[in-house]
């Protein structure tokens, strides 16, 4: 073989090993991004609720206050929270400026006691929570009028202006369902929220009829007989008024603002199997049977946009199990978006039954992925989340919420994207280099764009939008401050608008030297 032939094959080799390191290159690349959709989905809920009966907040000078929500919410914006559920309605009180109810206990200490200086939570956690480009769900409680460490009720609580609507059972005070009156009541509270503040879903946790004590029944004779509407059997009866609150209050948000969402946290059983056979496995207490919430019936009639049934069980729970409720819920309550309650110190403190040495975070968060029906989930408490027990913040920000996610689509509520940002260009000022943007034109208001989304591809790599790895920022600005490098580096970035309910533009793109 001569020389030139030898270095023929050579050439011929080294040009073979380049074009298959350049296919394995590729298909990394591919099995990349097909990964980050798949682990890393663009589009979750990521929630946590922030409550007040637990007396964080009672209280507490303004600015403290203040001060340690800014604190909560700049360690879950970096966790990866896009929604807090925030509790301003737990026993006919407010921790918003009510001209129906009084100010709670559970912010200033005396029920009925003005906040000095004078603030607004609920105005305050909107503002803080888009700023961070959060969602703000307005959390209320409907029925429940006073609980048991409240001794003193302020002149203004609805009780004492209209004291035949209420029952007391067990040691608290409650609207009786069974009364007409009591729904159009809590709908004037829905519709005075929705109308001046600008939240982005009503929300209700599992307080519909109280949790039964046993050997009393809720007190209710009088109403089943003056308001029985012909139902002979009282439990069908109790669920038909719960029934009929809740598709009252999603017609009420609709009418105020179609953009807003109603949603439930009913408790994680529906009924179980013994009861039903179509019930889960499980042998606990029942929404259906003792609380008379017919969850399942509220969400294959569309009366409520979002449905996060409190999962707070482990693995392997012997009355409970998670693996098990999760299953069911995804099979069962598919007609409307679906989150799962997660119960963080719950999670980290139950050992993986498959794997003992670690908590049960991983499994929880493989089976829940691993099904098309669930959308997300929600942390119980978001301040266990800030406490970081078992490392459970830390792997939300390394491992779950890596990369950051829109909203799930609400179709149903509307689907028409808004139209493409206009005037895409980088220009250098004193600031630095700056994305700059024009918001698109918009007929009406579900129309507007009120976010942007900005991704960034490297000169030749192909634009995937479905990839959120490739997201840099989520913004209400009309700009993104550009990474500046040395000036020779080509990029693409590319620019979407979102409407009020995550619905996506098309893309703009600008290629960009960096």
């Amino acid at each position: 073989m001569s020389p030139d032939y030898k270095m023929y094959v050579i050439k011929k080799r080294i040009m073979k090993a380049k074009m298959i390191l350049t296919a394995c290159l590729l298909c990394l690349s591919v099995w990349q991004a097909m990964m980050a959709q798949t682990v890393y989905p663009k589009r979750e809920f990521r929630g946590a609720w922030i409550q007040c009966v637990n007396g964080q907040f009672q209280g507490m000078p303004p600015r403290q206050m203040q001060a340690m929500l800014v604190k909560q919410l700049d360690k879950l914006e970096k966790a990866g929270i896009n929604a807090i559920i925030f509790q301003v309605r737990a026993e006919c009180d407010a921790l918003y400026k009510s001209s129906y109810e009084p100010w709670s206990r559970f912010l200033t200490g005396v029920q009925g006691q003005v906040p000095n200086p004078m603030w607004d939570p609920l105005q305050f956690m909107i503002d803080e929570c888009h700023k961070r480009n959060m969602e703000l769900h307005a959390w209320i409680n409907p029925y429940r009028a006073q609980t048991k460490g409240t001794t003193a009720l302020s002149p203004l609580h609805p009780y004492n202006k209209y004291p035949n609507l209420f029952v007391r059972y067990a040691g608290q005070l409650y609207f009786d369902p069974g009364q007409p009156e009591s729904r159009k009541y809590i709908c004037r509270i829905v519709r005075d929220i929705v109308s001046r503040y600008d939240i982005d879903a009503i929300h209700m946790d599992d307080y519909f009829y109280p949790y039964p004590v046993n050997g009393m029944d809720f007190p209710d004779n009088v109403s089943f007989a003056a308001y029985g509407r012909g139902f002979t059997n009282k439990a069908d009866w109790r669920r038909d008024n719960v029934n009929v609150l809740i598709k009252e209050i999603h017609e009420t948000v609709r009418q105020c603002k179609p953009w807003v969402k109603f949603g439930v946290s009913p408790f994680g059983i529906y009924r179980n199997k013994k009861s039903d056979p179509n019930g889960s496995n499980t042998n606990g207490l029942q929404n259906y049977d003792d609380l008379y919430a017919d969850v399942l019936l509220w969400v294959n009639n569309g009366w409520v946009d979002y449905n996060i049934p409190q999962v707070y069980w482990e693995i392997g729970h012997p009355a409970a199990d998670y693996d098990t409720l999760v299953r069911w819920w995804a099979k069962h309550s598919a007609a409307r978006p679906l989150y799962i309650g997660q119960d963080v110190m719950r999670t980290v403190s139950k050992a993986d039954p498959k794997k003992p040495a670690q908590h049960q975070m991983p499994a929880k968060y493989q089976l829940q992925r691993s099904l098309p029906a669930i959308g997300g989930s929600c942390q119980w408490y978001a301040a266990a989340v800030v406490d970081n027990p078992g490392s459970y913040c830390d792997m939300l920000k390394k491992v779950y919420h890596k990369y950051p996610a829109l909203q799930p689509r609400y179709p149903f509520m509307d689907d028409k994207a808004p139209k493409k940002v206009r005037k895409v260009k980088p220009v250098w000022t004193e600031d630095g280099y700056i994305l700059f943007w024009t918001a698109p034109k918009a007929k009406d208001v579900m129309d507007e764009a009120v976010q942007y989304v900005v991704y960034r591809f490297g000169n030749k790599e192909d634009v995937n939008l479905k990839d959120p790895s490739h997201i840099v920022a989520i913004t209400r600005d009309c700009f993104y401050k550009l990474p500046y490098e040395d000036g020779k580096t080509k990029y693409r970035y590319v620019v979407t608008a979102l409407d009020r309910l995550q619905n996506e533009s098309k893309a703009v793109k600008k290629k960009v030297k960096l």
